[in-house]
């Protein structure tokens, strides 16, 4: 069984190409201040093997835009631009997808919520939050939206509910998670996936900025997309990363979730194009993505 290969981590690429990411829209800043990093950023990951462009839009959102300054209009406009840049990596790179990527809202709060799922916001609340950015990001023109990094059943419901208000465009939706079983709220996982087990338009369900020794037994519980972090940790007191990071290494492993059920590989945080590059290498020929099957 051939899967499809997503590309590496977006941000550890442009900072890898020099940005400096630390602020509150992080890689999203770059729109308005440099898009053409974030264009090269994606055309390197076709270029290692990626048959999927995620657009930077992970935590780009029209009240954070307005935040920082920028008017509604121009932060909607920013937000389309996101898919824009990505198409054009695609077709200079003459093949493969675009994901645009649904970030969660813990993204726009900035304080780390995304990896507790301790919002402020219920589902209803979510929904409402989401939805604007949700509907431009559908109709921006990306093959797919990746609702992704979601940590909370209460996002999940969220979500779906915007799924529903939209039959026709496809997504992907993947959770954050904490071990093996559950999102980082605490929810089992296969209770989370359950919610969209009756949206045909929901090509897979998974996990994405979560260790990779999680993931067999995610697979196991019913996760078909998959795209972990590099497995570093962060050492405050060193300063430095520490643990997995060896691109050959992600790869076998990689090929291993494509044993056991993983249709889409890639990677997240820390990864880079060199380990995507490895990933192909064990996983389908390059340039077979055309359509999320």
């Amino acid at each position: 069984m051939s899967s499809i290969v997503l590309d590496g981590g977006l941000a550890t690429r442009l900072e890898a190409l020099g940005c400096d990411l630390r602020d509150e829209l992080w890689s999203a800043r770059l729109l308005a201040t440099d898009p053409g990093v974030i264009r090269q950023a994606h055309l390197d990951y076709f270029r290692a093997g990626a048959d999927v462009a995620t657009t930077a839009s992970y935590q780009a959102s029209i009240p954070g835009f307005v935040r920082r300054g920028h008017t509604a209009a121009q932060a909607r406009d920013l937000i389309r631009l996101s898919v824009t840049l990505a198409v054009q990596a695609r077709d200079e790179a003459g093949h493969g997808l675009v994901a645009a990527s649904v970030g969660p809202y813990g993204a726009y709060l900035a304080n780390g919520a995304e990896y507790t799922g301790d919002y402020d916001l219920d589902a209803d609340g979510l929904a409402a939050w989401h939805r604007e950015r949700f509907e431009i990001l559908a109709s921006a023109g990306a093959d797919l939206l990746a609702c992704e990094t979601i940590p909370s059943a209460a996002e999940a419901r969220a979500l779906a509910t915007l799924l529903r208000e939209t039959p026709d465009v496809r997504a992907w939706v993947s959770f954050s998670c904490r071990d093996g079983h559950h999102v980082n709220d605490g929810t089992p996982f296969e209770e989370c996936a359950a919610l969209f087990a009756d949206l045909p338009q929901v090509v897979a369900v998974g996990v994405n900025c979560t260790a990779p020794r999680f993931i067999p037994d995610l697979i196991g519980h019913g996760a078909t997309i998959v795209y972990p972090n590099s497995g570093e940790t962060w050492d405050a007191a060193g300063r430095r990363w520490l643990g997995l990071a060896d691109p050959v290494e992600f790869g076998e492993e990689a090929a291993r979730w494509q044993a056991l059920g993983a249709r889409y590989v890639g990677g997240c945080c820390r990864t880079t194009p060199e380990h995507i590059r490895e990933v192909r290498s064990r996983l389908a020929p390059a340039g077979t993505a055309t359509t999320p099957l």
